[in-house]
């Protein structure tokens, strides 16, 4: 599922591909799913014309803001995808390695694609139509958005703001780094990582870190969010020491880690990766 990292980089593809320009083509694929109950009529109608003044996010929602409102929104779900065509990109897990393209060269799964006046275009797909799509007139008057905690790369708050809010907190740390409302942007693979590096098992309750591993808990999701983002989001530049190669189990990963035994197992409703060797 795309994370905090995959959505900043398709963040800044549109502020590189569309920001300053008018969209002079737009195509919007009928969805009632995706689109959230809006015709493809409304949602073209809003953009078709407009100048993409911005590009924002925040957490794992992103935005085109436009020189009229409402706004444009989307959310990758769990195997969306956008990107500039004829550059390249970085592929998700959950991609495989199917064409991206149709035999005719059109974008498999398209829901949108955007042309720019000086002819780059974007595209955004999904195959599960798990994504999502919508009108709004700004982030802080959408109802998702506006209940999301601060931004884990923008806006991450202090070890100590930080230890101050696990200490109210009877849930485990695994369950607490995925809430949107504390750490937005953080999801599954991010949550392992973090934890692995921090060496904290993701089964303690947030109560019990001591001031000292919320420090290291701080400095892993700076490290871990930091490193992703400038690398794009590009799994194959991720360090050979992260656990995300081997968290996945099966033939997509491994069941040791630098000679350690990895457990899987449920924890706060997701399946975990750990190193019970390492993580106390």
């Amino acid at each position: 599922m795309p994370e905090l990292p995959e959505v900043e980089t398709v963040r800044r593809t549109i502020e590189n591909a569309l920001v300053g320009k008018k969209i002079v083509e737009a195509e919007i694929v009928p969805d009632d799913i995706v689109l959230k109950g809006h015709s493809h009529e409304l949602v073209k109608s809003a953009i078709l014309g407009r100048t993409v003044t911005a590009a924002g996010r925040k957490g794992k929602y992103f935005w085109f803001e436009l020189d009229e409102k409402p706004w444009l929104f989307a959310h990758l779900g769990m195997a969306g995808w956008l990107r500039e065509l004829g550059e390249p990109t970085i592929r998700l897990r959950e991609h495989g390695s199917a064409p991206m393209e149709d035999e005719t060269g059109r974008p498999r799964f398209l829901k949108m694609m955007l042309t720019a006046e000086d002819g780059r275009r974007i595209a955004m797909t999904d195959g599960r139509r798990l994504s999502r799509i919508w009108l709004c007139e700004s982030p802080d008057k959408d109802g998702a958005i506006s209940k999301l905690g601060p931004d884990c790369f923008l806006e991450l708050p202090s070890a100590a703001e930080i230890h101050q809010k696990l200490a109210k907190k009877q849930a485990p740390i695994k369950a607490i780094l995925l809430d949107q409302a504390i750490f937005a942007g953080i999801g599954n693979w991010i949550a392992d990582e973090v934890l692995y590096m921090a060496a904290i098992r993701p089964s303690r309750l947030g109560s019990s870190l001591s001031p000292i591993e919320t420090k290291a808990l701080h400095a892993t999701i700076q490290k871990v969010v930091g490193f992703a983002v400038q690398v794009g989001a590009d799994k194959e530049q991720f360090p050979d020491t992260w656990l995300f190669h081997s968290r996945w189990g099966g033939k997509k990963g491994d069941d040791r880690i630098e000679g350690e035994t990895i457990i899987r197992e449920q924890i706060g409703g997701r399946t975990t990766a750990w190193v019970p060797s390492r993580q106390k």
